[in-house]
């Protein structure tokens, strides 16, 4: 919900802009340790100033250096997502690379380019124990400056996500919140169908030349116990969905599933072009991206807007074909990450 009061943590973010402090790189102290201890600024593959989170066996490593995103979620070692040769061999002053846990805002077809906020350098602070905040340069092609906040429970692996979306410029703003996840490729991605919906079969599918097909039919999409279950790569690869259920999973075939939970409004207008709430990109190669939604926010200038992602994982036996899927029993896992 936009906030008509501006606070006066949003005076600071723009007197810091207009004093030119944000266009400086990021500082932070260099503190290393031979163990996680919850909260810590580590080197982690090419960068120097990565954060990390973590408890007894879930760990978060943030990237402020490249785009404000995460760079690890895992579960004993193991990363549900998706990173990058790129990622992985990225070193300072080279192009900025683009995996892994990924935020941004839209809608996706009438957004400008917005680098500064997609890839550009931000800043990184720990804000408590397994807390960290990072925030991005103003962006003076939307007008908005982000920032993200990440919380990992002490005991649990459920990651808060935080995104506010802060109107820095003299002018009204537009803008809906937009995740983009890539999770490791080859799982089966799990979204509740929800009625009503605009969509005939519940879904759509981006076809080639920005066409929108309302009908589509694909063997590896079906709906079974009210769930679509996407089972590979379908004809097309851009998916999008209405359900109002604020929630999305993904079987990793690392053996993890991965859960998101959100917040959907019925009565908000979702100003993508097909008013979608969650969308799918799953391509036949070695990611897929999952894509919660928020709501369109009409900012005036020093209003803000926030939009919570609630992330589990648990460990949950990947399937010998992904057609044999035991679907009660991901749903008895689901129940328990609360």
């Amino acid at each position: 919900m936009a906030h008509r009061l501006m606070s006066a943590t949003r005076y600071l973010l723009r007197s810091l802009w207009l004093s030119g402090i944000f266009l400086m790189p990021m500082m932070l102290p260099s503190v290393m340790a031979e163990s996680c201890a919850d909260a810590r600024v580590i080197s982690y593959f090419g960068y120097q100033h990565a954060i990390e989170l973590c408890n007894s066996d879930f760990r978060v490593v943030l990237c402020p250096e490249v785009g404000g995103r995460i760079l690890e979620y895992s579960y004993r070692g193991t990363n549900v997502l998706f990173l990058s040769v790129e990622d992985k061999e990225w070193r300072p002053g080279a192009s900025p690379p683009s995996s892994a846990g990924r935020f941004d805002i839209g809608p996706e077809l009438t957004i400008p380019e917005h680098l500064v906020l997609w890839s550009g350098t931000w800043t990184g602070e720990i804000t408590g124990p397994r807390s960290a905040r990072m925030t991005s340069q103003p962006d003076s092609a939307t007008g908005v400056q982000l920032v993200r906040e990440f919380e990992l429970s002490p005991t649990s692996s459920q990651l808060r996500c935080r995104q506010t979306i802060v109107n820095v410029s003299d002018a009204a703003r537009e803008w809906c919140h937009w995740s983009r996840t890539f999770v490791a490729g080859g799982g089966i991605c799990l979204i509740p169908a929800t009625r009503p919906s605009r969509f005939p079969v519940g879904y759509v599918m981006y076809e080639e030349g920005g066409l929108i097909n309302f009908r589509p039919d694909d063997p590896r999409i079906r709906l079974r116990h009210g769930v679509f279950e996407i089972l590979g790569a379908p004809r097309k690869p851009k998916l999008g969905f209405d359900s109002a259920a604020g929630l999305m999973a993904y079987l990793a075939p690392g053996n993890l599933l991965f859960v998101k939970r959100f917040t959907v409004d019925r009565d908000r207008v979702y100003n993508e072009a097909a008013g979608l709430t969650i969308s799918v990109w799953y391509p036949e190669r070695d990611m897929v991206e999952l894509e919660p939604i928020g709501p369109r926010e009409h900012l005036l200038p020093g209003e803000s807007a926030s939009f919570t992602e609630e992330w589990w994982l648990a460990p949950f036996p990947f399937p010998a074909a992904p057609e044999s899927l035991n679907t009660a029993e991901v749903r008895k896992v689901m129940d328990q990450l609360q």
